[in-house]
C-alpha cells in the first residue's frame, strides 16, 4: 500500500542533512557547553554557530535568540514573562480568537490572575480587522500576540501592518511564527517584532527544540529558574544535538525558501483545484490568497471529517482535522468555529499540509481515492439524503 504523509503542519521528518549535523554531538562531542573543561569548550562553538544560523534566518542578532524545548515553551515565556515583567505598567493583552492553544491557554491562565485579555474576532476567511486591533489598545495594554500564520487554515496575518500599529502605540508585539518558518520570509526587523517563537520539528529539525527571539532591551521574566544558561532567561542544560539540528534546519530554510515555497504552492493548487472539480458541495476554509503555500483546509457537506481521515488512513494517507495539540479533544475546531462556518461544514473540516517530500504523484493518488471516500460516506449519511437544493453548498 502506498503511504503518503500530508500532515506537515503537525510535524515534519528530520531532514538528512540535519540528522548528519546532529550525530557527532551524541557521541564524539558529547560535552556540556556550560562546562569549563575541554569537553565543554569544544562544543561551545557549535552552540554559537546554531545561534547565528537561527538569527540569520530571522534577521536579528545571535544574542537575541533564546533556545527552548519547543514553541509552546517559547510562547509561554513570551506571554507570561511579559505579563510579569510589565505588570506595573498595565494588565491588558490583545490576541485573536484563532491562536494556537499555547497562546490562548497562557492568556486564560493570566485572566485568572487579574489580567484582561481581548480576543479579536475573525471573519469567514479567518482574518481580523486591523481597525478593531487599534481600537482595542488602551493605556493599560502591554502586549499584542498575533500568530504569523494559522496552523489550521494557513491564513497569513499582516504582521508588518500589525507591527506598525504596535510601534505607534508603544505596545510590545509577540508572534507565534511556527507555521511560517521555511514557508514564508520572516524578518523581525521589517515587521517590528519584539518576541517570536519557532519550533524545530515544524521544518525539518527534531522534536524537543525551539527558540524565542527577544529584541534587545526587552524586559522578560524567566519561567524556568536554575543555572545561568541563556543569559539567565531559560535555565537548564542545553539540548546541544537538537540545537545543532535547529541551526542547520534554519540554514536550509533560508537557502531553499523561494524555490521550496513555490513548489509547495504549485502542489497545493493542483490538489485544491482537483478536489473542487471532482467533489461537489465542498469548500476551502481560509483566505483565498493570503495563505501558507503548503496548506489546504476543506469541508465536505453532510459528513464528518474524522470519518474521512479514518478512510484515508486505511489507504495510507496521513492528514488531520486541525491542530495536533488538540487531536484527542474530540471537539469542533475553535479556529473553524471562530470563522462562523456552518456547524455541519465545520465538523467535516480536514487539513492537508504538504511538505518537501510530497510529489505530483502523491497529489494525483489522493485525487483518485478521496472522491470515492467522500461519496461513500455521503451515501451512509442521513443528512445527505435529506438535503434540499436550497441547502446545497457551492464550491469555493
Amino acid at each position: 500500500m502506498k503511504r503518503i504523509y500530508m500532515d506537515n503542519n503537525a510535524t515534519t521528518a528530520v531532514r538528512p542533512a540535519v540528522l548528519e549535523a546532529m550525530l557527532p554531538y551524541y557521541r564524539e562531542h558529547f560535552g556540556n557547553p556550560s562546562s569549563l573543561h575541554w569537553a565543554g569548550r569544544e562544543v561551545g562553538s557549535a552552540l554559537d554557530q546554531a545561534r547565528r544560523q537561527v538569527a540569520d534566518l530571522l534577521n536579528c542578532e545571535p544574542a537575541e535568540i533564546i533556545f527552548t524545548s519547543c514553541a509552546s515553551e517559547s510562547n509561554n515565556l513570551a506571554i507570561k514573562g511579559t505579563a510579569e515583567a510589565l505588570q506595573s505598567r498595565g494588565n491588558h493583552i490583545i490576541t485573536t480568537a484563532v491562536e494556537h492553544p499555547s497562546v490562548l491557554n497562557p492568556c486564560k491562565y493570566l485572566e485568572k490572575r487579574g489580567f484582561e485579555v481581548t480576543y479579536l474576532p475573525v471573519d469567514g476567511y479567518g482574518m481580523f480587522d486591523l481597525r478593531q486591533l487599534e481600537a482595542a489598545i488602551t493605556e493599560r495594554t502591554i502586549l499584542i500576540s498575533v500568530m504569523w500564520a494559522n496552523n489550521e487554515t494557513g491564513t497569513v496575518f499582516p504582521l508588518q501592518e500589525i507591527g506598525a500599529i504596535a510601534r505607534r502605540h508603544k505596545v510590545r508585539l509577540h508572534t507565534d511564527a511556527v507555521q511560517a518558518i521555511g514557508r514564508l520570509p520572516v524578518d523581525v526587523q521589517a515587521a517590528g517584532i519584539d518576541l517570536l517563537a519557532i519550533s524545530g520539528h515544524k521544518f525539518g529539525a527534531p522534536k524537543g527544540v525551539g527558540a524565542l527571539y527577544v529584541r534587545r532591551g526587552t524586559k522578560l521574566t524567566a519561567l524556568i529558574h536554575g543555572g545561568h544558561q541563556e543569559l539567565g532567561r531559560r535555565a537548564g542544560t542545553h539540548n546541544l544535538p537538537g540545537i545543532v539540528g535547529l541551526g542547520k534546519a534554519c540554514e536550509l530554510a533560508a537557502a531553499e525558501l523561494e524555490t521550496g515555497s513555490e513548489r509547495l504552492r504549485t502542489l497545493r493548487d493542483r490538489l485544491e483545484q482537483g478536489i473542487l472539480a471532482a467533489i461537489p458541495e465542498c469548500q476551502v476554509n481560509g483566505h483565498p490568497s493570503q495563505r501558507l503555500p503548503n496548506t489546504l483546509n476543506l469541508s465536505f457537506a453532510y459528513i464528518e471529517g474524522e470519518a474521512v481521515l479514518l478512510f484515508l488512513d486505511m489507504q495510507g494517507v496521513a492528514a488531520s482535522s486541525g491542530s495536533a495539540c488538540m487531536s484527542d479533544a474530540f471537539s469542533q475546531s475553535h479556529v473553524i468555529s471562530a470563522m462562523g462556518i456552518d456547524p455541519m461544514m465545520a465538523n467535516s473540516a480536514i487539513r492537508f499540509g504538504l511538505g518537501p517530500d510530497n510529489t505530483e504523484a502523491d497529489v494525483d493518488h489522493l485525487l483518485s481515492i478521496l472522491p470515492p471516500i467522500v461519496q461513500k460516506l455521503r451515501d451512509m449519511s442521513p443528512f445527505y439524503h435529506e438535503r434540499t437544493p436550497s441547502r446545497a453548498t457551492v464550491n469555493s
